[in-house]
């Protein structure tokens, strides 16, 4: 552990953070699944397209019942992987590139094979180690009802009981229990699990379920009767506790002891943006994801009111903005912006789109996205403007809510398809030819891969990586909305010397008159002299 020295610059309010989905991203031995020496391999890819930051998804020991979300040891690392010298090198590597790595941290709830709750299971009702999760007799005179009418975010009850007569918690998978904040074990474990990565260099932290840690007390019944899901952001005794503050409070302690600003960051739905504000107050997380943006329906005024309102609430705290399209639990942002309903990003089986049109739009929701102020999150392939992958055979999905009823999505495998490399046949370079991939992918993904894109200079890649060199000169937390007209979004951001760079995007289903502020700078599709086509959004510097 390095020792107590002065904050460095704050790197983190305007860094662009690339979501890594480790088994989908390389493969470096043809076992059809990703690893870090796979990642390690296309790092420079990573630095050329122009990221700050990778957000590695858990390569933690784990049985994968949940894509590694059910971790049995916070140490090792899964040998479908590789080894802790492999994640070791990974972040020595990145660092040598100029990469800072983030790290997802599962701190509600372990592997249902974890040493703890196997102890907890052997135990019997009586053992100590089950107070280290959410045990209870069950409801009903012989006690086969479970404990409160909670459920799972999977579908179905929150509840297992075991042969012993007991019920355990899981608001997600039944191989999921949910830790009990409560026990000073816990929090003690998790200190000790920070600083084990954090002495191996890793930059930071994404926090998964960061909302749930903390359940009210007594465990009260919802009493709606409504199903549980990912997107259920209302007042609920199962998430959002007051108590979770004073866990990242520690947690912040902790963070502000190493050099270099390592940051937590919170996966934390909330009712409010307000609310969601809370968890990066100055002296808890560093950055919220902000999931009320990326469920904003593609409406101008909708997407005004979001962006205002999310700039007021972290403004209120001194925190930076974040916005983000698409991410591994949710519809890509290239089929999504199409769908009924627009924001919907999950709950249901995504309906085919027109490609050409989708990838149209997702240019400008991106554009417009990497001109607002704050910090932007990537998710791996959406810079090649890859679908979601809507048909996939039943046999081959992995999302444990697929076969459950009324649960979360059950569809995110859609979206967690290997990325493209190269090639004109699967696996597209994502592994040795010839080879295989977890989830099968699309015969037209050869058009859309990496070394397909890279020379072409009206190509997705292409865009993304031209956007990424221009956005650092944007400066400021603030932005000036400009008059443009109904169904039109135009804003201004300062740049260096003076000037400022306008964003404009035609939300209308017509080519709009726009005026010119000075050179165009770049735009997601082809202009038509002074004409801004529908979809399409454009940065031009003005004085």
């Amino acid at each position: 552990m390095s020792e107590q020295s002065t904050p460095a610059p704050a790197w983190h309010r305007a860094a662009v953070i690339y979501q890594v989905y480790p088994r989908s991203f390389a493969d470096s031995d043809g076992d059809g699944i990703g690893d870090l020496r796979g990642i390690r391999g296309r790092l420079p890819y990573l630095r050329s397209l122009g990221v700050d930051a990778v957000w590695l998804s858990p390569f933690y020991a784990s049985p994968q019942a949940d894509a590694g979300y059910d971790v049995t040891d916070y140490r090792r690392v899964d040998p479908v992987f590789g080894t802790i010298d492999d994640a070791e090198t990974l972040i020595d590597d990145a660092h040598r590139l100029g990469l800072r790595i983030i790290v997802d941290l599962v701190p509600n709830h372990t592997s249902e094979q974890h040493d703890w709750f196997q102890r907890a299971v052997a135990g019997g009702p009586h053992s100590p180690w089950r107070n280290r999760y959410h045990f209870r007799p069950g409801q009903g005179p012989d006690g086969t009802e479970p404990p409160n009418d909670w459920e799972s975010l999977f579908g179905g009850p929150a509840w297992t009981r075991l042969p012993d007569g007991e019920w355990y918690l899981h608001l997600f998978a039944a191989e999921q229990p949910d830790l009990n904040w409560d026990h000073p074990a816990v929090a003690d474990e998790f200190r000790t699990v920070l600083r084990f990565w954090l002495d191996r260099g890793v930059d930071g932290f994404r926090i998964d379920v960061a909302h749930g840690l903390v359940k009210a007390a007594g465990l009260p019944n919802r009493g709606d009767h409504a199903p549980a899901h990912l997107l259920d952001i209302g007042v609920s005794p199962c998430f959002d506790q007051d108590g979770v503050h004073d866990i990242y409070r520690s947690w912040r302690r902790i963070l502000d002891e190493y050099p270099g600003r390592r940051i937590g960051v919170a996966e934390a739905w909330a009712p409010t943006l307000q609310r969601v504000a809370d968890y990066v107050r100055p002296d808890e997380l560093h950055q919220a994801f902000n999931f009320a943006y990326l469920a904003t329906a593609w409406d101008p005024i909708a997407q005004r009111e979001v962006i205002d309102e999310s700039l007021e609430a972290v403004r209120a705290v001194g925190a930076p903005a974040t916005w983000a399209l698409s991410n591994h639990d949710v519809i890509r942002h290239t089929t999504r912006l199409l769908q009924p309903g627009g924001g919907e990003i999950a709950g249901r089986r995504p309906e085919p789109v027109d490609e050409v049109a989708g990838l149209r739009r997702a240019r400008a929701a991106t554009l417009l996205m990497l001109a607002l102020p704050g910090s932007a999150y990537l998710f791996q392939g959406e810079e090649l403007g890859l679908p979601e992958v809507i048909d996939l055979p039943a046999e081959a999905r992995q999302d444990p809510a697929f076969h459950r009823a009324a649960g979360q999505d059950g569809y995110r495998d859609g979206c967690r398809v290997p990325i493209p490399w190269e090639g004109h046949e699967p696996p597209y370079g994502f592994g040795p030819p010839g080879g295989r991939s977890w989830l099968p992918q699309p015969a037209l993904w050869a058009t859309l891969s990496v070394a397909a894109q890279h020379s072409d200079p009206d190509s997705t890649l292409t865009m993304y990586r031209r956007a990424l060199a221009l956005r650092p000169t944007f400066t400021g937390d603030d932005l000036w909305w400009v008059d443009a007209g109904e169904g039109v979004l135009a804003f201004d951001r300062p740049v260096p010397g003076g000037e400022t760079v306008r964003c404009t995007t035609n939300m209308t289903g017509e080519p709009v008159a726009v005026k010119h502020p000075g050179r165009l700078l770049l735009a997601s599709g082809p202009l038509d002299g002074d004409m801004l086509p529908p979809d399409t959004t454009a940065w031009w510097s003005a004085g």
